[in-house]
């Protein structure tokens, strides 16, 4: 079987099918092997571990992750690439290939059936548009994972990686950190896909941490106090968590909170660090005067 990290064989798989991009599932097949080479390397993947694709395009690093790895779940969303991917991946009898919705598939059932309940690791060159919902799925669901190994925008892991007063910092920033180190791996220009995007993309390894960095005793509300701080940006902590009725913080509450912090009741949550997120919202829970 032909190798297709070059453009030549790409060209070749998408004529022998006849096959038309997509706009709505944000189709860009990566063309260079030296990249495909750093993702698998940064995925650092082995003989035995199993590892979860997302979007596999026509099985370009799909190939890639076969040759290396133990078992290969690829899951890919459309229904056209299935006979390419079946053509392509034919010579691997380790590649199981899922034609299904990501956000719509049970990733855990998947480590279960796959890999007998051990953490898997993850590896994709995700459509931009739907980046940032596949990672807080992946994170927020708590699947038994490794590290995700992925190529996204690069606007995207800026925001993975930035710190507190910095205009890339948000919730994402905050989520990825809780769960995971992340590590820029290589920058990679637009010119290494097809079809060419309009941005630049970057490699981004996500390892995640058996123990988050700072305890929270209620995850679920620790990530809800962080999402009503974004939400408005422009507006102080206080005015961001008395506006969002469900977290049950009047002004009063959150004041004296940030006072007990040695924080100033102007403070926009765009400034508070991850641990101050997760002490903020301890107080709160605990009821602390």
């Amino acid at each position: 079987m032909k190798n297709l990290g070059n453009v030549g064989n790409t060209i070749e798989i998408l004529q022998k099918y006849n096959f038309s991009f997509r706009k709505k599932f944000g189709q860009n097949f990566l063309i260079d092997g030296n990249i495909l080479e750093k993702i698998v390397d940064a995925a650092q993947i082995t003989e035995t571990d199993c590892v979860l694709e997302i979007g596999p395009g026509i099985g370009t690093m799909t190939q890639y992750l076969a040759e290396r790895a133990k078992s290969v779940v690829a899951v890919e969303i459309d229904a056209n690439l299935i006979p390419i991917l079946q053509d392509t991946l034919s010579p691997y009898n380790n590649v199981k290939i899922i034609n299904q919705d990501i956000l719509k598939v049970d990733i855990n059932h998947i480590v279960e059936e796959q890999n007998g309940g051990k953490p898997i690791k993850i590896v994709a060159n995700l459509p931009y548009y739907i980046t940032t919902p596949i990672i807080m799925s992946l994170l927020e669901n708590h699947v038994k994972l490794q590290s995700i190994t992925i190529m996204v925008q690069k606007e995207v892991a800026d925001r993975m990686q930035a710190g507190p007063g910095t205009k890339d910092y948000g919730a994402l920033s905050l989520a990825v950190q809780y769960y995971t180190k992340p590590e820029i791996i290589a920058k990679v220009p637009a010119s290494c896909f097809m079809p060419r995007p309009n941005v630049d993309s970057t490699v981004i390894r996500l390892t995640r941490y058996e123990q988050p960095p700072v305890e929270a005793l209620d995850e679920e509300y620790l990530f809800a106090v962080i999402r009503a701080s974004f939400n408005q940006r422009r507006k102080t902590l206080i005015n961001g968590l008395s506006n969002a009725g469900n977290l049950g913080i009047c002004k009063e509450r959150a004041a004296a909170v940030l006072e007990q912090m040695g924080l100033p009741a102007q403070i926009r949550g765009e400034a508070l660090t991850l641990e101050q997120f997760a002490e903020f919202s301890n107080y709160i829970l605990q009821k602390k005067e």
